[in-house]
């Protein structure tokens, strides 16, 4: 009666692991800008994988060949600095990145945008700046 108890509750925990894990699946995720645009997905990452930060994984383009500019991703992860994720000019390059606050075990807030560098003289070109909240 114990084994058969014990084995009831082994698989309620799987399942509903399985239930977890299904609710942080991959979203679609396109930002766009005047020469720039990132096209793919991202997820929360589960608590004890990566610190539960965002994963973010896709595309990032120079769409405007000729201007001579490069492209990046512009993130913030709530408590620290800005960090760029660079492309290549005239390029896609592919990114696979996870924003996570390692000071604690589930990040909570992070902040992304898809930017075109213009240089030192002119203002960057950005797009939206999309907010993701666990």
């Amino acid at each position: 009666m114990r084994k058969l108890a014990t084995a009831v509750v082994a698989a309620g925990l799987f399942f509903g692991g399985m239930g977890v894990a299904v609710a942080d699946s991959w979203h679609g995720l396109n930002m766009t800008t005047i020469g720039a645009e990132f096209k793919g997905s991202y997820m929360w990452e589960p608590q004890l994988q990566k610190h539960g930060g965002l994963r973010v994984k896709g595309s990032l383009k120079d769409a405007d060949n000729g201007d001579g500019h490069n492209v990046y991703i512009y993130s913030k992860v709530e408590g620290y600095p800005w960090v760029r994720t660079k492309g290549v000019q005239r390029k896609t390059v592919s990114v696979d990145k996870t924003f996570f606050d390692s000071a604690l075990l589930v990040t909570d807030l992070v902040e992304v945008q898809v930017c075109r560098d213009r240089g030192s003289l002119r203002p960057d070109n950005c797009s939206e700046l999309r907010k993701f909240e666990r």
